[in-house]
């Protein structure tokens, strides 16, 4: 469940920017939109955010009619996932409360489970709806925090909160009974990956009150890729030719640098106490390809 269309926090490395279009082209099918012929589509996902206003009423009306489709979310046999293509609370929400509104409804039925995403410390707004979802079903708020470095989050993250307002965020949810994981996703190769810089963010999160965490590395899909690369040549530009080289023929890093980081991030998970949810998918490295080399040095 996805209550917008794009985001405004603008991440370089966002995965997601293939739905505007997607969206603006399913619209058009319709009727006229806003002529976008102007804007690359990555940039128009972070400028123009559409707002699914009724997102709340299809909600409750899809689950009213418990339809077969829906009878798995119903006996909590399944989970809903809330922001995985856009963040739910990013500052239309402010004034929308479209977010709000889709909780609430979810909350309407006992048993229902839920999993949000987010970088933004208005999620501690609706602590209320959170702490009812929790008790009429399940719920868990991933927030996401890849460095704890203000101006390096300021570069690769440019309008989203900052880290310490997010770690402010988390203390909060988990003060009020919710359960708080952390998402360090993506890992940027040479960038975000130093040991130092890795084992501070677990020991601040579990600190917060962080029960558990993610972590992977980069993916590029072709929509993500013309975003990201240009910016790597602009903001790191030593890193431009080993990035084009790792991500030409896909979108994943190489095996070796997923192993050394999997291996290394469950070893700081058991020393913060930390539950490590994995993600080992992506495909094996191809012969004669060069790829980036893990900062760990493994």
């Amino acid at each position: 469940m996805n209550p917008y269309v794009g985001c405004a926090f603008g991440c370089a490395y966002c995965y997601a920017r293939y739905a505007h279009r997607y969206t603006m082209e399913r619209a058009g099918a319709h009727g006229p939109v806003p002529n976008d012929e102007a804007m690359p589509p990555w940039l128009a996902f972070e400028r123009r955010v559409l707002v699914k206003r009724d997102a709340p009423a299809l909600v409750r009306q899809a689950l009213a009619s418990r339809a077969t489709r829906y009878a798995p979310l119903l006996r909590g046999d399944e989970s809903v996932l809330v922001g995985s293509a856009t963040d739910p609370y990013q500052p239309a929400e402010r004034r929308f409360r479209v977010t709000r509104g889709v909780l609430e409804a979810f909350a309407e039925h006992p048993g229902v489970r839920v999993n949000l995403i987010t970088k933004s410390p208005l999620v501690v707004r609706d602590v209320d709806v959170l702490a009812r979802l929790a008790e009429r079903g399940a719920l868990t708020v991933h927030v996401s925090l890849i460095t704890l470095d203000r101006a390096l989050a300021r570069r690769i993250e440019p309008r989203a909160p900052t880290p310490e307002a997010r770690l402010r965020a988390i203390a909060r949810l988990a003060a009020a009974g919710v359960h708080v994981g952390v998402n360090v996703m993506p890992v940027l190769p040479g960038i975000t990956d130093t040991p130092a810089a890795l084992d501070a963010l677990f020991a601040s999160v579990a600190e917060a009150g962080a029960r558990d965490v993610g972590a992977c590395a980069l993916r590029l899909q072709p929509a993500a890729r013309d975003r990201y690369l240009p910016w790597i040549a602009a903001e790191f530009p030593a890193l431009a030719a080993r990035y084009q080289a790792t991500y030409a023929r896909g979108s994943h890093a190489g095996q070796r640098y997923r192993e050394g980081l999997q291996a290394y991030v469950e070893r700081l998970a058991r020393r913060h106490g930390l539950h490590l949810r994995e993600y080992r998918r992506g495909p094996p490295v191809r012969a004669g390809v060069p790829s980036l080399q893990l900062s760990l040095g493994v």
